[in-house]
Order: C-alpha cells, then sequence, then structure tokens
C-alpha cells in the first residue's frame, strides 16, 4: 500500500471563551485554527495528522505542501514497527530547514497520519499498537486562557469545577491572580499556572517564592527564553516550586537537554509540535527514566487531541489539557467532551478512533 497524496486542510471554528482575551503578539485569537493533514492511500484508506497552526496557519500549510507532500508521496505506508525509522529519514531529509518549528510541526502531522494509517490496517486502536491502555477514559483539566482580573478568573474557576473538572490550570503572571484561583477551588484541587515565558531568572524564582502560600502543582515556562534549561533548573531549585515546560521543545533530544539541566519536574511534549506520536513515545520513556511526570500540552480539538488521548491511555496517570471554551461545533461530535466526572472517553475504534465529520470541515474550511 502506498501513499497517493498528502493535502493539508485549514479548518477554523470560532469560540468563546468568556471574559479571557488570549493574545500571542498583537494578535487576539478567537477562533481554533487546524491544520488537518489527510494522508491517502493506493488502498483506499485514509490516515488523518495534524500540525500546529495557532497563528501560522497558512504557514503551516505550506510546509506540509513543500516539505512533507513530496517526502510522502509513494512512499510505502510502514507498519508500526517501521514508522519510528520512516520518520528518521523523513527528519534527515528535511533537516536543512530547521530541526524546530515549523518544520517539526508539519512531520508531526505526517506521523500522526502515518500511525492513524496503521491502527487501520490492522483494524485496532492507536493505544493497542503502542503498548495497550491501562485506562478508558483520562482526568482532564480546565486550561482557562488569559483573564487579569481576579474575580472574573475566580468565577470561571468555580465555572469549571461546577461542570466537573478536577483540575485548573491559569495563564497568569501575578501573584493576586493565583491567589484569586486558589480561593475560589478551595485547597484539594491542582492548580497550575502557566506563564508563557514573561520573566528572567531571578523575577520567576520571586514570583515562585510569592506563589507559594497558594501551593500550585506547578509553574508551566516562567522563564525568557524557553530554551534556557540552566536558568529554568535554577528557578525550581531556588523558587521552590515544581516547574512544567515542553510545549516549545521539539524531538526527545530539546527534551534529553531539558531532563539533564534537572529543568523541570513535569514534561508537556505537544504532540502535534514534537514530532508526532513517535517522538512523543521517546520522551515519555525519557521522562520515566528521569523520573518527571508526563502532562501533555494538548489545548487542540484536531487529530493530535485524538492522539494524545491513546498517549495517555497506556499511561499509569496523568491528565490531559482542555481549553475552556465554547465552541459551534467539533470534528468528532461530542464525543470528545468532558463528562460530568471530568473525564474523556479514550477512543475505540482502529487508529486514532474517529474520522472527523466532513460536513464540519467543509463548513470552516478556510480557502
Amino acid at each position: 500500500m502506498k501513499i497517493t497524496d498528502v493535502r493539508a486542510h485549514h479548518i477554523r471554528i470560532p469560540y468563546d471563551a468568556g471574559p479571557a482575551s488570549f493574545r500571542q503578539g498583537a494578535s487576539a485569537i478567537s477562533a481554533l485554527d487546524m491544520v488537518l493533514v489527510e494522508v491517502s492511500t493506493d488502498a483506499g484508506l485514509t490516515g488523518w495528522g495534524d500540525a500546529f497552526a495557532y497563528v501560522c496557519p497558512k504557514t503551516s500549510c505550506t510546509a506540509v505542501a513543500e516539505m512533507i507532500a513530496p517526502q510522502a508521496r509513494g512512499l510505502e505506508v510502514p507498519d508500526a514497527a517501521s514508522i519510528p525509522a520512516a520518520m528518521e529519514q523523513i527528519q534527515r531529509n528535511l533537516h536543512l530547514f530547521g530541526r524546530y518549528g515549523i518544520t517539526m510541526f508539519a512531520i508531526s502531522a505526517l506521523d500522526i497520519a502515518l500511525w492513524d494509517l496503521a491502527g487501520k490496517v490492522k483494524g485496532v486502536p492507536l493505544h493497542q499498537l503502542i503498548g495497550g491502555a491501562k485506562r478508558s477514559t483520562i482526568p482532564a483539566y480546565a486550561s482557562l486562557m488569559r483573564i487579569g482580573n481576579p474575580a472574573h478568573i475566580a468565577a470561571e474557576c468555580k465555572k469549571a469545577i461546577k461542570l466537573g473538572y478536577s483540575a485548573i490550570k491559569l495563564h497568569e503572571t501575578t501573584v493576586p491572580a493565583v491567589a484569586a484561583a486558589r480561593e475560589a477551588i478551595g485547597p484539594g484541587v491542582p492548580l497550575m499556572v502557566d506563564m508563557n515565558c514573561p520573566l528572567d531568572g531571578p523575577a520567576a524564582i520571586q514570583f515562585a517564592r510569592d506563589c507559594k502560600q497558594a501551593a500550585p502543582l506547578f509553574l508551566e515556562e516562567p522563564v525568557w527564553p524557553p530554551e534556557d534549561f540552566a536558568t529554568l533548573a535554577e528557578v525550581r531549585r531556588e523558587g521552590r516550586l515544581n516547574i512544567a515546560a515542553g510545549e516549545n521543545a521539539c524531538t526527545v533530544h530539546q527534551f534529553r537537554q531539558m531532563m539533564t539541566a534537572g529543568a523541570v519536574s513535569h514534561a508537556q511534549p505537544s504532540v502535534i509540535k514534537v514530532g508526532g506520536i513517535t517522538e512523543f513515545l521517546r520522551v515519555a520513556v525519557l521522562a520515566d527514566e528521569f523520573g518527571v511526570q508526563v502532562i501533555p500540552h494538548s489545548p487542540y480539538f484536531g487529530p493530535g487531541f485524538l492522539a494524545t488521548l491513546h498517549l495517555m491511555a497506556i499511561r499509569d496517570a496523568g491528565l490531559i489539557e482542555v481549553f475552556f471554551m465554547k465552541r459551534p461545533a467539533c470534528l468528532w461530535g461530542d464525543r470528545i467532551d468532558v463528562d460530568a466526572n471530568g473525564h474523556v472517553a479514550v477512543p475505540q475504534g482502529p487508529g486514532l478512533g474517529y474520522e472527523p465529520d466532513r460536513d464540519v470541515m467543509e463548513k470552516y474550511r478556510v480557502a
């Protein structure tokens, strides 16, 4: 069976996040931009992948068209055991474009699609190919976008808890915001604080100490630049709080540098950025060797979210991140909704488990 075509689909689904306003640079994000990658074969089977694309969908689409499609067309579809070698070769072929960022986003999409195909060929879900599921549902935490106002933060935290979420993550950079969240949810609910890399080392250490009373499970990416693992390790040591990072890291090699430096207690590979399922699995093995917990970055709703469910299903513990927002449609219907107990069901169909709703794709397609 050979790959006959690789197509990128830019899908934009608007959302309502209440009082939150998530910003990247000067651009306010009010919709989920997804780049779905469709890998077709001469046997009629289709694999689906997912390339990171929050504010760069056109760029991710171009990377798939110009880098990935020429590499993949005509390729014999590998079985599960052969995917790592196939992806290693593609990484080698494309290394001159860089080992991080857009190149790896596009590579991630192909890798996910190949694993989807491998499961469909065997007629088994992805989790069966990668070790076997230990859990049929994964507990979700509500990932709130940046709000700023402590009263609004408290209200959103309470709303999330009422909906069944068992943990909360903030995207805030002030101590009053963290304190307001803790007061709202009480002492027994895990609270995480994602800072998105704003501080130097001394400021991050002080922030960690100031937040101590709110008992966050971890601070996420408190330091700029994110690849300064030595400073991140210092913040972890001197701030005396757990540190999480990894959503901006690509390949297991960068995670090895991070863990060797002692920078993190929690590793956060993003399957649509790190290099796909293949690299995520390598990161998970490495994390276990270092005694680092795996809590993936997964605030998206395409094939990458399904892949993350499978990847967490084979682990004994760990949460999945869910953007706390309302959206008018989902590629998978209501099958990835958080249930009343704050869990998301692991797909049981072949490959990733579900096929995207073509009607939703067409309605929200960006030409």
